[in-house]
């Protein structure tokens, strides 16, 4: 089933498609569509770009420089960006830490943190998950205490993707350890360059350095940096993460992956002829066909309800959980589709320009192990698909 668009809407389409083939830089797209590793210029050129036209921020408000796109817009953007090739929009800054500053944060901290997240004079991190707070995240034990005019943070966050380009870090600090596991929590804005703030690399089974551990040794915080009330920054931690998991479905890019899947099963030659003709090859794609699209009519749903400047409930559970299954049925079959080709990923293979290691089999099969290893974290980031069955049953099943 396909959805129908209204003439104005077929006009919008046209009109990002004519955006992205004018504006998208040729190289950062080939890469994307390689499975190369994007560098942090890549990021930021393509985050201008979409800052220039306004398309940047399509979350916000209109005040703050959001684009006033209705749920149906917002879908195709998403659909004909990630059909084109461009990068994730790096979510940190633009879609997670600001709209807490927008809803929590005082008119200071907006004209401050708003204009400089457009701008990308601020590329923002997550400081979140702890070694021993991950999706029992209320257990943090980070600490704030205040000390006139700051508050001295002392702790570790873990898992801080892109920490290592970052110069700021939103952060979860315990600022009333007496107090219970959500209470006494509180959102602090840290500037990474601060005295006593240490990243280090960790490095995934991929060979990629996405994630980070950062470690706060007696770090002065200006208390003007708090967002909302102290003691409150879980409610902002939750309202954060509605964005968070509604993002991670990821729609747009499940349905360029599957795009994808489909090329390299015709491509494929198992037994004489196109593996896309094997009845149970085909059976498989069918059925994450089919997942996906039902996932691409309950996101739409979920864009609509809250199309008034609420912000996504219970349902960005369902959204992040089955997005993320389809996700990884995608480059689980992808990865099966090749065969033993998908055994190695030769590291200079992934890296820009590098081409140093001989092709192991055909070009399109080089990135696909460490997609399909990369592609394991999306059901556990943002709250494991485990945590997100329990808020459906109790949220929406009501047991």
């Amino acid at each position: 089933m396909d959805i129908t668009y209204t003439a104005e809407e077929q006009a919008f389409r046209a009109e990002v498609r004519r955006f992205l083939d004018e504006k998208l830089p040729r190289d950062v797209s080939a890469k994307v569509r390689q499975g190369k590793r994007l560098t942090r210029d890549d990021h930021l050129r393509w985050h201008a770009a979409l800052a220039e036209r306004g398309w940047l921020a399509v979350h916000w408000p209109t005040q703050y420089g959001g684009t006033g796109w209705g749920p149906v817009q917002r879908h195709i953007f998403d659909e004909e960006c990630a059909a084109a090739g461009a990068p994730q929009i790096i979510p940190f800054g633009v879609s997670m830490v600001a709209p807490v500053i927008i809803r929590f944060g005082t008119e200071e901290q907006k004209r401050h943190y708003l204009p400089r997240i457009l701008d990308g004079i601020d590329w923002w991190c997550q400081g979140y998950s702890e070694p021993g707070a991950g999706s029992d995240l209320a257990s943090l034990k980070t600490r704030a205490v205040r000390d006139g005019d700051h508050y001295v943070v002392n702790g570790q966050k873990t898992w801080t993707t892109l920490g290592q380009h970052a110069n700021m870090i939103f952060c979860l600090v315990r600022t009333d350890p007496a107090a219970k596991m959500q209470e006494g929590i509180s959102f602090l804005l840290i500037d990474m360059a601060t005295p006593g703030v240490t990243v280090r690399p960790i490095i995934t089974l991929d060979g990629e350095h996405e994630v980070n551990e950062v470690f706060f040794d007696d770090v002065r915080v200006p208390a003007g940096n708090l967002v909302g009330q102290e003691n409150k920054g879980w409610t902002c931690a939750k309202y954060l993460l509605t964005y968070e998991r509604t993002g991670i479905a990821g729609v747009g890019m499940a349905k360029a992956a599957l795009r994808h899947l489909k090329t390299v099963a015709a491509r494929q030659i198992a037994q004489g002829r196109p593996l896309i003709e094997d009845p149970q090859v085909r059976r498989q794609i069918a059925e994450v066909e089919i997942d996906l699209m039902a996932l691409e009519m309950t996101n739409l749903r979920v864009i609509a309800a809250v199309q008034g400047g609420g912000v996504p409930g219970a349902e960005s559970s369902i959204l992040k959980v089955r997005g993320t299954e389809i996700r990884q049925a995608i480059t689980d079959l992808l990865r099966r589709a090749v065969g033993p080709y998908a055994l190695p990923f030769p590291q200079d293979a992934l890296e820009a320009g590098g081409a140093a290691a001989e092709p192991v089999g055909p070009d399109h099969a080089a990135p696909l192990s460490a997609q399909y290893f990369n592609r394991r974290k999306l059901s556990i980031y943002g709250g494991s698909n485990e945590i997100q069955k329990n808020i459906i049953a109790k949220m929406i099943l009501g047991l």
